[in-house]
């Protein structure tokens, strides 16, 4: 190749790196009629507070790892004269998706009482003294990959339209003079406040006016859709990070027996488990016991800090994965006092209660440590 060839590839490789360069920093594109509410970059939002009457949802960067964003769930103190029973619109966002028993924050389910309640005895109801019930702390759980996109798209902050400076009649029209509902954004560590307002038909944008000046905005429909159904929609329900074609070896413990494993898969196949002594010849007891464990998915998540009730539970079984001698992950199971089962991993915040019926998984784990 001749060197005017090589500098004139030369020339051509330097502008596209210019090209993409400016690609890279413009900013994108925005929808017609579109204003900037909070212009800020996504890197100094510290945390996301979304207030309703009753609840608050906050989203937060981890301390030591900015990319992972904190799901913080709470129920807020009933005010004095409340309902004792909560809205049915609030009690429909407070719960999951319908057919899922977890709860935002976990509250409804704390909340109720033990034996006998109808659903009615909540955190915020008054009790017989006429003193409203102690609301539990707030719940802690990992965000998924939506939230951390959520998190994203609210800096900078745009909306569909800017209404302006409105007077306190038209104020009470759309909902603003009265509001309960909230929001917070925190930008390097100085938050910046706002009011929200749904619309009277219930459909379509909300209103958010900026408190710092009053300026009323058209903010649009589907930003606040996550964080009305962040229990379910936020949280990140994993148990492990990995698959099973992660790990090359499982041990599993019941208590002082152990055994080892050599495991072999694809996803979204089921593992193949052989001992250790015996490579060559499948375990098929413990692959459908290996299985059956794999498929579990948890009801509850507890958030960081969070025990199951009653006394420290002690773990039935362990499972150890380990993928070129060194540990990859690792769940352990135990029931606790209220006869529930719950699992811990290394993912996994807290403890994470579990199904029923697992009697059976923890006992065929002791005949898989057995002693041969």
């Amino acid at each position: 190749m001749k060197a005017r060839d090589v500098a004139v590839q030369g020339v051509l490789a330097g502008v596209a790196l210019v090209a993409a360069f400016f690609v890279w920093q413009r900013e994108p594109s925005r929808a017609p009629g579109e204003v900037t509410v909070e212009d800020a970059q996504a890197s100094a939002l510290d945390r996301i507070r979304y207030d309703e009457e009753t609840r608050f949802v906050e989203l937060f960067r981890d301390a030591q790892d900015r990319d992972t964003v904190w799901v913080r769930l709470g129920n807020k103190p009933a005010k004095p004269g409340a309902e004792s029973v909560m809205d049915a619109g609030v009690l429909a966002r407070a719960s999951d998706d319908a057919g899922s028993a977890t709860l935002d924050a976990g509250a409804l389910g704390r909340a109720t009482s033990d034996a006998g309640s109808d659903g009615g005895a909540l955190a915020n109801a008054p009790t017989d003294a006429g003193t409203s019930a102690p609301v539990p702390p707030p719940r802690e759980l990992r965000g998924n990959d939506v939230a951390r996109k959520l998190f994203a798209r609210f800096a900078p902050l745009r909306a569909q339209r800017d209404l302006g400076v409105l007077d306190d009649t038209k104020l009470a029209e759309i909902g603003l003079a009265k509001t309960e509902r909230g929001l917070t954004l925190t930008f390097d560590g100085t938050p910046r406040t706002f009011r929200l307002a749904a619309p009277a038909s219930g459909w379509g944008a909300p209103y958010l006016q900026r408190t710092s000046d009053g300026h009323v905005f058209l903010l649009g429909p589907a930003l606040l859709t996550d964080l009305e159904a962040a229990a379910s929609r936020l949280v990140d329900r994993r148990l492990h990070t990995f698959d099973v074609d992660g790990f090359d070896r499982v041990v599993i413990s019941t208590g002082t027996p152990s055994r080892a494993f050599v495991a072999s898969g694809k996803p979204p196949g089921a593992v193949q488990l052989a001992p250790v002594d015996a490579p060559g010849t499948p375990d098929d007891f413990a692959r459908n016991w290996h299985d059956r464990l794999w498929r579990l998915t948890p009801v509850d998540f507890l958030g960081r800090g969070e025990a199951p009730p009653g006394p420290a539970p002690t773990p039935s079984f362990r499972v150890e994965y380990q993928r070129g001698g060194k540990t990859v992950g690792e769940l352990s199971m135990a029931k606790a006092s209220d006869n529930s089962w719950y699992a811990r991993t290394e993912y996994t915040p807290g403890w994470a209660r579990m199904g029923g019926g697992l009697e059976l998984l923890a006992e065929d784990a002791v005949k898989l440590t057995a002693p041969r």
